[in-house]
């Protein structure tokens, strides 16, 4: 597979045509026009984002709210182990430490 294509300056030499509800489309388009996109932007946005990591652009599960927030705690855990990971190997100190250095008392 190509995952080099970009959507964007690719010649466009082919249609699809998508059957959808007037209330559905009229909704998407409001949702997309807050961003500043078209409905065809967000559908090659979509299309570009399948093409770079080659399949769909986001979790589908059951619970695919749950399973994203899931996995947005998880990367936030992971980036604070790395935060203090690196402020003890920098000897950084830690609010408690601050609070005796500049003579802070609760």
């Amino acid at each position: 597979m190509d995952i080099n294509l970009n959507v964007a300056t690719a010649p466009k030499d082919s249609t699809f045509q998508l059957r959808i509800n007037s209330d559905i489309k009229k909704t998407v388009e409001e949702i997309y026009a807050k961003t500043g996109m078209t409905l065809t932007d967000a559908f090659n946005t979509f299309i570009q984002q399948s093409i770079n990591v080659e399949g769909l652009p986001f979790i589908i599960t059951k619970n695919s709210k749950e399973a994203l927030k899931e996995q947005a705690i998880a990367m936030l855990m992971l980036d604070l182990k790395r935060a203090e990971e690196r402020a003890n190997a920098e000897g950084w100190i830690d609010a408690d430490d601050l609070e005796k250095e500049l003579g802070v008392f609760n």
